[in-house]
């Protein structure tokens, strides 16, 4: 097979793009022209100890580095294991690799290669990471400011999962002989490359664990808070991502690493209540290896690998996961297992847990002034107690499974106590509008609460036409009051609440608003549904592009049922049914339904939609409704003015520009006009393009 092998000088001397440097670390990115020549060497070379690619096709990529003062070393596979623009497939990327002080590069492409971007990162090395006294049973954890995280180029705040169901075990592919002080240094380059090269937030790593044995925070928003990482794609949310530090396809991660890593592993799952041998059924959110909807059955502790088409963390450290996940099920027991709440206040409420060993063990519910409501008691490794919290008042409830030793489990139940009525305004003059109730919606109007707690949250909107008090109250099928989940004074105007409906049975219900200014009153209703049946409905992604290009081209409706059910599925615009993808009968657990963007064999002009799912069970025909986007149509990107790097764009879309060749800047942007900020020197060359939330690709605009 050809090759093709091109060699680059680094520069040194070089004013590094402020947008590619931050404190300790510089990282320059250059566009690699793939001729059949070697490019010269640059006038003032520049010094690196790290390197990552980004490439395009479905080739592979290779390269060696010229030592500093010394010879050239082996080469080395780039490794390509996600997608750096969000899984379209279009660009690969591979991991950064701490290649120590070099200054020139050789490249080698096999197969079909169309672009090669290189990322040269400078890490300064300081002095090892301070680490921090810990919490009891939290292991030794390095946090960001210890091995000098740069706060100020982070893009987002965390966002943060329901739960964590699974670990996923990485290694991060470079060397294995680094040092302590070199360790935080390959840290703080992984940072700056996820989210200065692969356009992340923040670095993609929930934690990260060096060949020493020290653990060190990876991704900001709190090591013991379910923060969703971007290490797993398709996997990200309701994962925690540990990257061990170094490669170990055919090396043995050392004997400190292992242990620490174990530790980690038994405190983060115990956290979570996740027996460390169990099996979880994950919903793919979609990537090359398993599309968007798949049920893909993993461990607890699992390895990257198994989450998409990788060979992370290396064969050997895969090999060694099984007997990695025994120690952790043996480390700080006892444990308590899988809590779990099914029920409603006003019915049977159970509580139900398993724990490693056979012990005593205590539910307990308080009410929100901290008093003991209810409580029960067993003892072996099954909790399992009911609460007849029939004659419980309306509120919020605090329960706790506990048992001596084990870390316990606490949740919440039940709706706050509504705040007691504020004085009625004082009547308004004569001139002031009249009162008016308006706009009354509930989102979603079913809903679909699950064990885990999610689904449950009902948002409720209207339109005030004067300061009125809004008082809410949830009415069974005879008119009987159950719930009064908001009454208190609002403005003028758009407002909103959102209530708990896990409290409620499943059932069909009306919520009746009344707005009261002075003596007079308004009241309007709107219907309501509670359904367990059905839960986790979602649809990815929202935006879909069917023109065959293999980019979102299709939709995926993923659920759970708890019981089998007759369903349908309609694709519906302006009240018209315009498709009808499935009829027929799904069974009970995880289904996926997917739509290509047609209706009755005919593709759909662009616009929104709302594929409706309606299942009926005891309660009847209940219809779920989720918008859709269709949108073929790609973004249209122009470039306005070069020299301040100023653009227009004619709907909302992720902009790549690359200025001068190696500066590479990823921008959200909406409709409309923006600049690019860019701090070194004059734009001599620009190219920039544009996608939409549908995968839609701008031409590639120049100047």
């Amino acid at each position: 097979m050809r090759k093709l092998v091109l060699t680059l000088a680094a520069f040194a001397a070089l004013a590094v793009p402020a947008l590619a440097h931050a404190g300790p670390v510089a990282m320059r990115v250059q566009e690699i022209p793939l001729g059949d020549r070697s490019l010269a060497a640059a006038t003032r070379p520049m010094h690196f100890n790290m390197l990552g690619l980004h490439w395009t096709g479905t080739g592979s990529v290779s390269y060696r580095v010229h030592r500093l003062h010394g010879a050239w070393g082996r080469w080395v596979a780039a490794d390509a294991d996600a997608a750096v623009d969000g899984g379209t497939g279009r660009w690969h990327d591979g991991n950064l690799d701490w290649t120590g002080a070099a200054d020139r590069v050789q490249f080698r492409r096999r197969g079909s290669v169309g672009r090669l971007r290189a990322y040269e990162l400078w890490s300064r090395v300081t002095t090892p990471a301070l680490r921090r006294a810990s919490g009891t049973g939290t292991p030794v954890i390095v946090p960001r400011s210890g091995w000098g995280a740069l706060e100020e180029i982070v893009r987002a705040k965390p966002l943060v999962a329901p739960a964590v169901r699974l670990m996923v075990v990485h290694h991060t592919v470079g060397p294995n002989a680094y040092s302590r002080a070199q360790a935080a240094a390959i840290v703080r380059g992984i940072e700056i490359y996820h989210v200065r090269g692969n356009g992340w937030n923040d670095i993609g790593y929930n934690f990260l664990v060096d060949r020493f044995g020290t653990v060190y925070e990876g991704r900001g928003g709190g090591i013991d808070r379910n923060v969703i990482g971007a290490h797993a794609e398709g996997f990200n949310t309701g994962t925690s991502g540990v990257a061990l530090m170094g490669n170990y396809g055919r090396a043995t991660p050392p004997k400190a690493q292992q242990d620490a890593l174990v530790k980690l592993l038994a405190w983060r799952l115990d956290l979570a209540h996740v027996d460390p041998l169990s099996t979880v059924v994950y919903i793919s959110g979609g990537n090359a290896k398993f599309r968007s909807g798949t049920n893909v059955t993993l461990r607890a502790i699992s390895g990257h690998r198994d989450t998409g088409p990788s060979e992370c963390p290396g064969l050997v450290a895969y090999r060694l996961l099984p007997a990695i996940a025994k120690r952790v099920s043996v480390t700080g027991l006892p444990k308590l297992y899988s809590p779990t709440v099914v029920g409603a206040l006003g019915g049977p409420v159970r509580f139900r847990a398993r724990l490693s060993s056979p012990l005593a063990w205590t539910v307990t519910v308080v009410d929100q002034a901290g008093r003991t409501v209810a409580s029960g008691t067993g003892t072996g490794t099954a909790v399992d107690w009911t609460w007849g919290s029939a004659a419980a008042a309306p509120g919020r409830f605090t329960w706790t499974i506990a048992s001596a030793g084990a870390r316990s489990a606490t949740g919440t139940l039940g709706v706050r106590s509504p705040r007691p009525p504020s004085p009625a305004p004082a009547p308004a003059p004569p001139a002031s509008p009249p009162l008016s109730l308006t706009n009354l919606v509930a989102f979603p109007a079913v809903a679909t609460p699950a064990a885990d707690g999610t689904g449950a949250i009902m948002t409720v909107g209207f339109t005030l036409g004067v300061a009125a008090t809004v008082t809410a109250q949830v009415l069974d099928a005879a008119g009987a009051v159950l719930l009064t989940p908001l009454n208190e004074p609002r403005a003028r105007g758009n407002g909103t609440f959102q209530w708990d409906a896990s409290v409620l049975h499943d059932g069909r219900y009306r919520l009746a608003v009344s707005a009261r200014s002075g003596a007079k009153a308004v009241t309007k209703n709107v219907d309501i549904v509670v359904d367990r049946t059905i839960t986790g409905l979602a649809a990815s992604p929202s935006a879909i592009s069917p023109n065959g290009d293999g980019v979102n081209d299709t939709t995926s409706l993923s659920f759970v049922l708890a019981q089998p059910v007759p369903a349908r599925l309609d694709i519906v615009q302006s009240a018209i049914v315009v498709g009808s993808p499935f009829l027929g009968q799904l069974p009970a657990g995880p289904n996926t339904l997917t739509w290509d963007g047609t209706g009755f064999g005919a593709p759909l002009f662009d616009g929104t939609y709302r594929a409706t799912l309606t299942i009926t069970d005891a309660l009847g025909a209940v219809q779920l409704p989720l918008p859709i986007v269709v949108d073929n149509t790609p973004p249209r990107l122009a470039l306005a003015d070069k020299a301040t790097l100023r653009f227009t764009l004619d709907e909302p879309a992720t902009v790549t520009v690359l200025v001068n060749q190696r500066t590479r800047i990823v921008l959200s942007e909406p409709k409309g006009s923006f600049r690019v900020p860019f701090l070194d020197g004059a734009v001599a060359q620009v190219s920039a393009e544009a996608q939409d939330a549908a995968g839609n690709l701008s031409p590639v605009v120049t100047g």
